[in-house]
């Protein structure tokens, strides 16, 4: 069978690589994505194939637009000329109207019902939606498409993702054995479902003042958002680009801040200190939180508080807690696969 999967972000292509390599072993596979520098980066360092198609549009709304249609004009010639039985994607709007054009099935895989305009987009187009077992089925369904063909797996996403090998060997510049790793993770600023007013500033202001001790590490997304905080932070922090693979990151972190998204998670199941500043409310997040593994706080001074505490405690217990939570999730490609196999 000729399948084609639609990768349009850096969480998507860890989630879908062991996936691939299995499907590769019976299937001729097309993966496609579009120009973005995380996702380009980590293919690089993931040594991993992608076709670039298109570029992504960005925070404004009429160029988020224009460049779907362009894309959609790429793509369907490539999808056309390799001729799929079956489309994959994490829910990608090109992939969902692609599909639905040259009349082949699409499945498709999420945990972000948050993301409202991507899901009226793709829902109502797709005929297998796979999501995280902690997530209502109602909380897609309400977008357009039937529970029945909604399939639930026991696992969350950062669950298959952190289990991947790290093939990177580039020296990170802020590892000293007698300093603390504070790494931040940037908020994402320029997806659809971005509305909260932003908090980090003042967060990373506070850290700055009581830890300057330690070694700061901010991990920014964007170009504009990364000259941004050099300008506001100058030689206070070490800021980096999403030039290396985030698990190779968070194996050398002491704490972890993250805006509640999938760095966040992996963060938790590996048992590291990690704090939510929650700028993406979701449900994966909640669970983490309800089951100890983070601690969600917007609040500056407390955050403070909250890290001088994981300063003087032990990891031990923390990281035993994370291992049985991750060895009790399942590999949602086994039912990826029953699905085709139908």
């Amino acid at each position: 069978m000729k399948i084609w999967i639609d990768i349009l972000t850096p969480k998507q292509l860890l989630f879908f690589e062991p996936m691939i390599r299995e499907l590769r072993k019976k299937h001729i596979v097309l993966c496609t994505s579009r120009s973005f520098n995380e996702i380009s980066n980590l293919a690089r360092i993931r040594k991993f194939d992608l076709i670039y198609v298109g570029k992504y549009g960005g925070i404004d709304k009429y160029n988020k637009l224009v460049t779907s249609i362009n894309r959609l004009k790429q793509l369907s010639l490539l999808v056309d000329k390799f001729s799929p039985e079956l489309a994959i994607s994490f829910c990608s709007p090109e992939a969902a109207r692609i599909s639905f054009g040259i009349g082949i099935k699409h499945f498709a895989f999420c945990d972000s019902p948050h993301a409202d305009a991507v899901m009226r987009l793709t829902l109502p187009l797709i005929q297998k939606l796979l999501i995280p077992w902690i997530i209502p089925k109602k909380e897609f369904s309400k977008y357009g498409i039937s529970t029945k063909n909604i399939i639930s797996y026991k696992a969350i996403d950062a669950a298959i993702t952190i289990k991947r090998d790290i093939n990177q060997k580039e020296s990170l510049p802020f590892k000293k054995s007698n300093k603390k790793n504070i790494l931040i993770r940037i908020e994402e600023e320029q997806a659809s479902y971005i509305s909260k007013p932003r908090i980090i500033i003042q967060i990373i202001e506070e850290i700055v003042k009581e830890f300057n001790q330690e070694n700061i590490v901010l991990l920014g997304r964007y170009y504009e958002q990364i000259k941004k905080f050099r300008k506001l932070f100058g030689h206070e922090v070490i800021i980096l680009s999403m030039s290396f693979d985030g698990k190779y990151l968070l194996n050398n972190t002491d704490i972890f801040l993250g805006s509640g998204g999938t760095m966040t998670a992996e963060s938790a199941l590996l048992g590291i200190p990690t704090i939510s500043y929650n700028a993406v409310p979701n449900i994966v997040e909640k669970y983490l939180v309800k089951n100890n593994l983070i601690k969600r706080e917007t609040n500056p001074k407390k955050i403070i508080k909250i890290i001088e505490k994981y300063n003087k405690s032990s990891n031990n217990v923390r990281r035993k807690k994370a291992r049985k939570i991750l060895d009790g999730m399942e590999d949602p490609i086994q039912k990826l696969i029953h699905l085709i196999r139908e």
